[in-house]
């Protein structure tokens, strides 16, 4: 159907939905040619174009915007790390890019997206058999939403890192086809999969090694690989307590909260515990907390809460790191459906979509509350790594830009809608070529609305800090 602001809405049957198992699905050649009669609704070659429209919003008030709600002492701290770079800015402004991408062509197909897809939320993380795995792996924003979102800032982001690693423009754009080429025949592929068959898909270090064709890319996974595998709770014990019993303070970055304040937040996370499956729960239960520090991750992040926890077991060095992250809703939410969250609990939201765009995922995650504010809950040093982009030549860029299109496919193929995408979409180069036209403009923009901001501190108009 169409409502009266004019945006596509399409039923995508019970493909991956939460429908009665009494009603027939949707046949899969009947969904693709939906998919393929959507292109007159929305052009493919319409995805290729952006200029900013009369009246945009001004960056720097919508990261302003975006600072609300969050702690007043470490603004200067995410302000500074988003002025580093236009990459670093794109990281931190998923807001902008939500607002500007719901005024553009979309075909209505909503899976579950990640709602922050770009280069740097992919990365290394253990799977519950403790195998180092690849896949999404920020889910602050994921929601239902367009599928078309998470592509474009994706490959918005490829072109930015390319810009950034002083790549030609050819080059930069080289590895946006890539990515959304991967994207294309993946979804194409797993869109003829049974709906249960495609859920199963991973990516381990070895099938990541083997879709590399170059040598530089190969090196940069084994070097990352490495540093993952690094990342464990008893590694990470000696780092952040100094050879004690207790946390280790670095403010701005690392700091107490009160004593009454780590009571609030050992209370919340006794009921953490009802939310795990009862088997990690009676595991976990045998540990005890023993510190809990205010710790502050990422760029987009910054200034909201997060705390790690130090749990001890029935040893000195038998211990788990659990990290509590405040959720907010999601930035897709207001564009979907309005003022009125949707989620009751948006803890819960993070953990139930993080488990429905990954194959495989912490088995800890769980969700609770302190006072007003939600949070989700995971483990800390959980074997997390990532590729870094600064840095790698043309070629890596672009053997990332496509590893991480394929990785994108397989989430969206999970939720929803997989076969309308595959058949919107189609065989041709299309979507690939529009696609590397609105990055190209995009990046303008971003690089426009990152100097904006610069300036903004510059003139004394925000406070910015480096830590």
């Amino acid at each position: 159907m169409e409502p009266a602001n004019g945006r596509i809405v399409v039923d995508t049957g019970h493909e991956g939905g939460f429908a009665s198992l009494r009603r027939a699905a949707r046949p899969r050649a009947e969904r693709y040619e939906l998919g393929r009669s959507l292109r007159e609704r929305a052009h493919r070659s319409e995805m290729g174009y952006w200029s900013a429209p009369a009246g945009r919003a001004d960056p720097v008030t919508q990261i302003t915007h975006a600072n609300q709600g969050r702690q007043d002492w470490l603004i200067p701290v995410r302000i500074g790390r988003m002025i580093s770079s236009p990459y670093a800015f794109l990281r931190g402004s998923a807001n902008v890019m939500a607002d500007d991408f719901a005024g553009l062509p979309s075909t209505g197909i909503t899976p579950v997206i990640c709602g922050d897809a770009h280069l740097g939320n992919f990365g290394f993380y253990a799977s519950p058999e403790r195998q180092l795995v690849f896949d999404l792996n920020d889910f602050d924003e994921a929601h239902p939403g367009a599928w078309e979102w998470d592509l474009r800032r994706l490959t918005v982001s490829v072109y930015v890192a390319g810009r950034q690693n002083g790549f030609r423009e050819s080059a930069c754009e080289e590895a946006v086809r890539h990515c959304v080429e991967e994207y294309q025949e993946q979804l194409a592929q797993l869109a003829e999969r049974p709906l249960l068959a495609r859920s199963f898909d991973r990516l381990d270090v070895d099938g990541l090694r083997s879709a590399a064709s170059k040598e530089s890319f190969r090196s940069e996974i084994e070097r990352a690989a490495r540093r993952a595998r690094r990342r464990t709770s008893d590694r990470a014990l000696p780092r952040f307590t100094g050879g004690s019993s207790r946390l280790v303070e670095e403010p701005p970055l690392i700091t107490r909260p009160s004593p009454a304040e780590q009571e609030q937040l050992a209370e919340a996370l006794d009921g953490y515990l009802n939310t795990l499956p009862p088997h990690w729960a009676r595991i976990l239960a045998g540990y005890r907390i023993v510190d809990i520090a205010h710790k502050v991750v990422g760029v987009g992040s910054v200034g909201l809460r997060a705390y790690v926890a130090l749990c001890e077991g029935s040893t000195p060095d038998d211990v788990v790191f659990l990290q509590l992250k405040q959720a907010r809703r999601s930035v897709i939410a207001v564009h979907q459906h309005g003022e009125a969250a949707w989620h009751r609990h948006q803890g819960q939201r993070v953990v139930e979509y993080q488990q429905a765009l990954q194959t495989v995922s912490d088995p800890l995650l769980g969700w609770t509350t302190v006072g007003s504010i939600q949070y989700y809950v995971r483990q800390f040093r959980d074997m997390k790594g990532a590729i870094v982009v600064e840095g790698i030549d043309a070629g890596a860029l672009a053997d990332y830009a496509g590893i991480c299109g394929y990785l994108l496919a397989k989430s969206h193929a999970r939720t929803s809608g997989a076969s309308m995408i595959a058949g919107y979409i189609g065989s041709s180069g299309k979507l690939a070529d529009a696609l590397c036209r609105f990055a190209r403009t995009y990046a303008d923009q971003v690089e426009s609305d990152h100097a904006l901001l610069t300036r903004a501190v510059r003139t004394g108009v925000l406070p910015a800090e480096v830590a």
